[in-house]
């Protein structure tokens, strides 16, 4: 596919650049980030664009999609050193006693645990309502229907609290 065109170009940017920036505002939670890391999405496919025309849709949201989650990932990185750094430098503050280290790792495992007894459609839904994909979107990455979303994301969530429940100790 030979996109650099400027015409063609410019009509699928116009296209896509909304939905491509909205899924990233989503992804990221800011809004001026995910201004550039649209731009970045269609850099990207300016310079390297898909071989197949007809895949266009699936390449830009790989493309955001990975794009989106490296800029968390380095968000996460900054936020980690700032926070190292400024255990370092504050005296006031004591770090995390090796209790709530452990009841924190605990806590995220419990959950992990509790997605993975769900099926994968189940857990799927669940994942990607949290990670903020409206109705149609999750239905279109599922494969089913936009009505059925809400019942199967019911059904879900009513497994999870149930996986939760039964894992609790018993008095």
């Amino acid at each position: 596919m030979d996109i650099p065109e400027s015409d063609n170009f410019k009509t699928i940017f116009y296209k896509y650049y909304p939905e491509v920036r909205r899924k990233l505002a989503v992804l990221v939670r800011d809004e001026n980030a995910a201004d550039d890391l649209a731009q970045e999405v269609f850099l990207r496919l300016y310079r390297n664009p898909p071989d197949d025309p007809a895949v266009l849709g699936a390449w830009l949201h790989r493309v955001l999609t990975r794009i989106g989650y490296d800029y968390l990932n380095k968000q996460a990185r900054e936020r980690r050193l700032l926070d190292k750094q400024e255990f370092f430098y504050d005296t006031d503050a004591s770090p995390p006693s090796g209790e709530e280290i452990v009841l924190s790792k605990m806590e995220q495992e419990d959950v992990r645990n509790w997605l993975e007894g769900l099926p994968e459609r189940d857990r799927q839904a669940l994942l990607l309502k949290y990670s903020g994909y409206s109705y149609a979107e999750i239905a279109g990455e599922i494969g089913v229907n936009p009505p059925v979303v809400g019942t199967l994301l019911s059904r879900a969530t009513a497994k999870l609290r149930q996986h939760a429940v039964n894992s609790l100790p018993q008095e």
